[in-house]
């Protein structure tokens, strides 16, 4: 199997997601979200430390409707396509699953994690899914911020 190949098998359907987690013996999902719409050294930080905190990081990435619902009608810059390929070319990203709901609550629902992340920003009574994996026995958790990197910010600055 090529390189590429190996990248977008990663990149699921939410419907993939119960056999994937019974055949691979995960013992530990994290799962965290987001537009990842312009990737930058605080996702790579954010996502990496994600990843830590469990055996398999799953990523739900909002589609282009969703993005451009929650951000405004000049976003996403990037497709949902090529944001997932992006995220699944990262070693600590096991899988990405789109949704196109303006929260992953369904999602958080089907994944069913051991551990929900969030960024600092998030007080955890706020973060979606929270009660659901906390009710389920798992954690929420929120990492911070690598200062001074933001996709607002690279937007601004190309501009």
């Amino acid at each position: 199997m090529s390189t590429i190949e190996n990248i977008t098998k990663k990149i699921i359907r939410p419907s993939q997601w119960e056999t994937i987690r019974t055949r691979e013996h995960y013992q530990k999902v994290v799962f965290t979200n987001g537009c990842f719409d312009l990737l930058h050294r605080g996702h790579i930080t954010y996502l990496a430390q994600a990843r830590d905190l469990g055996d398999c990081l799953v990523v739900g990435l909002n589609t282009d409707a969703s993005v451009k619902r929650l951000k405004g009608v000049s976003r996403p810059i990037n497709r949902e396509n090529d944001r997932a390929l992006l995220l699944a070319a990262l070693t600590s990203v096991n899988y990405v699953v789109l949704f196109d709901e303006d929260t992953p609550l369904q999602l958080i629902r089907q994944i069913s994690p051991d551990v929900l992340v969030k960024g600092g920003d998030y007080a955890i009574k706020d973060i979606v899914g929270a009660s659901i994996v906390i009710e389920k026995g798992g954690s929420v958790q929120t990492l911070p911020f690598v200062n001074g990197y933001s996709s607002t910010n690279l937007i601004h600055q190309i501009k």
